[in-house]
């Protein structure tokens, strides 16, 4: 079984700056990629994507703002949020895509829907 679990968040200040991790741990082959999505009032968007060969994929509303990184040796992603808006208030889950061992039967499976629980942003005065 593969848990992700997501750490950070909170409440901050239109402008501020604030860091997510998410761990990922269990019968783990490989990580492909994991990323980082919102669920807000309009759904649940995108927000950056990494891959283990370190290709990043941003969402228009956070470039230049959010910076997703990879630590393959934690199996561990961070998102790093500076200049924080109002509109950036939701609850950010952690994804992964990767390869894990079903142990009661020794063979392999790749999913890309591992999800954590979710911490939640918010921000205002």
């Amino acid at each position: 079984q593969v848990q992700l679990v997501e750490s950070g968040g909170g409440l901050v200040q239109p402008g501020g700056s604030s860091r997510l991790s998410c761990a990922a741990s269990g019968s783990i082959i490989r990580i492909d990629a994991m990323g980082w999505y919102r669920q807000g009032p309009g759904g649940r968007e995108l927000v950056a994507t990494i891959t283990s060969g370190g290709v990043t994929n941003y969402a228009d509303s956070v470039k230049g703002r959010f910076t997703i990184s990879l630590d393959n040796s934690k199996k561990s992603v961070y998102l790093q949020m500076d200049n924080l808006k109002p509109e950036d208030t939701a609850v950010y889950y952690c994804n992964a895509d990767l390869v894990g061992l079903m142990q009661s039967t020794g063979t392999y499976y790749a999913s890309r829907d591992v999800w954590g629980q979710g911490t939640q942003v918010t921000v205002s005065p």
